[in-house]
C-alpha cells in the first residue's frame, strides 16, 4: 500500500481510551495547524464507532472552533444523543489543551426505500485525459516542491478547471466553479464507514479554493489568509473513494470576510452520492 494512504488510514484508526472517548493524532509531517478534513474525518470515525454498522451516516454538521495543535493528540468525546427506531444521532466534541477545537453532529439511518431523483452530473473530461497533479504543480512550485507535496497526498487529484495559482497569474482564468476528479491512490478494504470518513477528509481539500478561484486569489500568495468555519455534508448513496469521483464545486456568495462554497460529488457513472456546504474565513490584505 502507498505510504501516504497507509499513513492516512492509521490517522483515522482512533485509539479508544474509555467508553465513548477516543484519541487521535496528526501526521508526522506536521503543518502549522491541524488540517480541517483530518479532524472532521476523525470525529466521524469516533461517532461511527458507537453506532451499529446497519445504520449508515447520512449527514453531518460541524463547526471549526479553534485551530488544532498538530503537536499533541486530539481527544474526541461522543455524546449518544438518541437511538431511535430508524435514526441514530451522535454529537462529538474534539478537545485539545482542555478546550473544544471542533464540534460535530452526525445522523445515521437504517436502509429504507423512498422516492428517488438526483441532479445530473455536469460535463467533465475523463480523469485519465487530464494532467496529473504533479504535471500541473511543477510549473508553479518547481519539480522538487511539487513532487514532495504530491507524494505526501493520499489522493490522486486531477483538476478539469484552472488551479487557484493559475488564475492568480492570469485573471482571465477566474471562474466561480471548479471540477475536480479525485480518488484514494490505492485499493481500500470493503468498509462503508471508512469510505465516508475518507470523503469527509477529502471534501475539505479544495472546496474553499473555489471562492479564491472566483477572485484570482491563491493560498500562499502573501495576501490571502483563511480558515474553515463550518462544514456540512449529506451522504445520499454508498460509494468507494478508491474509484474516481467528480467533485463539482461552486461559490454562490462571498462577503464580510467570509466565503460560501457548495459541492456535489458524483460517481463516474453519474450518480450523485454526496452534497457539501462550507463557509470559510477569507481575508485579503493589500500587501
Amino acid at each position: 500500500m502507498k505510504e501516504s494512504v497507509k499513513a492516512l488510514l492509521d490517522i483515522l484508526d482512533l485509539e479508544q481510551i474509555e467508553n465513548d472517548i477516543f484519541r487521535g493524532r496528526s501526521p508526522e509531517d506536521r503543518q502549522q495547524r491541524v488540517f480541517g478534513g483530518q479532524v472532521a474525518g476523525q470525529a466521524l470515525v469516533a461517532a461511527g464507532r458507537t453506532v451499529p454498522p446497519t445504520r449508515a451516516v447520512h449527514s453531518l454538521h460541524a463547526y471549526f472552533i479553534r485551530p488544532g495543535d498538530p503537536l499533541v493528540p486530539i481527544v474526541y468525546q461522543v455524546d449518544r444523543v438518541r437511538d431511535g427506531r430508524s435514526f441514530t444521532t451522535r454529537r462529538v466534541l474534539a478537545i485539545q489543551h482542555g478546550k473544544a477545537i471542533f464540534s460535530l453532529s452526525a445522523s445515521f439511518q437504517i436502509a429504507e426505500d423512498g422516492p428517488t431523483h438526483h441532479a445530473p452530473m455536469p460535463d467533465a473530461p475523463d480523469p485519465e485525459s487530464l494532467p496529473t497533479a504533479l504535471d500541473r504543480l511543477i510549473p508553479v512550485f518547481g519539480e522538487r516542491a511539487a513532487t514532495e507535496f504530491v507524494n505526501r497526498r493520499p489522493f490522486d487529484v486531477r483538476h478539469a478547471t484552472p488551479l487557484t495559482w493559475e488564475a492568480a497569474k492570469d485573471p482571465a482564468l477566474a471562474t466561480p466553479e471548479s471540477k475536480v476528479w479525485l480518488k484514494v491512490d490505492d485499493d481500500l478494504p470493503e468498509d462503508p464507514l471508512l469510505h465516508v470518513c475518507l470523503m469527509t477528509y477529502a471534501s475539505d481539500m479544495t472546496l474553499l479554493d473555489t471562492v479564491l478561484l472566483n477572485h484570482g486569489l491563491a493560498w500562499g500568495d502573501k495576501r490571502t489568509m483563511g480558515a474553515s468555519l463550518d462544514h456540512a455534508m449529506w451522504f445520499h448513496k454508498p460509494f468507494r473513494t478508491d474509484d474516481w469521483l467528480l467533485y463539482y464545486q461552486e461559490t454562490p456568495f462571498a462577503g464580510g470576510a467570509r466565503g460560501l462554497a457548495r459541492g456535489q460529488i458524483f460517481t463516474r457513472d453519474g450518480d450523485l452520492v454526496a452534497s457539501v456546504m462550507q463557509e470559510g474565513l477569507i481575508r485579503v490584505t493589500d500587501t
